[in-house]
């Protein structure tokens, strides 16, 4: 068993449901060449993607990475994602994790070459 235990959420399996389902929509419409089928599998795609962000903020989803073993239910809600997580690009879309004012990286000084006569 891995030791990541990635996607074994709330927010992971319901957006794949829908996911699943938009993606047959969507299919089914380009077969039979429908621009109405293909406009409603986009749109069943892209709420999918939106219902799997919410419930990822709400707790729902769990951060990348190693968790302890007592973590790994799926029913499991995460405390740590009103904080947001590190790394998460759905958290800083957001606007959690790290803010504006802070130093992702420290600042590299340019070297100058000296100047030949």
């Amino acid at each position: 068993m891995s030791a990541y235990d990635e996607g074994h959420t709330v927010a992971g399996w319901t957006g794949t449901a829908i996911a699943t389902v938009g993606s047959c929509v969507l299919g089914l419409g380009i077969c039979t060449t429908s621009v109405l089928a293909v406009t409603g599998g986009t749109a069943v795609l892209v709420a999918a993607v939106l219902v799997t962000w919410v419930l990822h903020l709400a707790g729902w989803g769990k951060p990348p990475g190693v968790r302890p073993v007592g973590e790994w239910r799926m029913r499991e809600r995460d405390g740590s994602a009103r904080a947001g997580h590190p790394g998460c690009v759905g958290c800083r879309l957001a606007g959690r994790g790290r803010r504006a004012g802070s130093a992702s990286a420290p600042a590299v000084a340019a070297e100058v070459a000296p100047e030949r006569v």
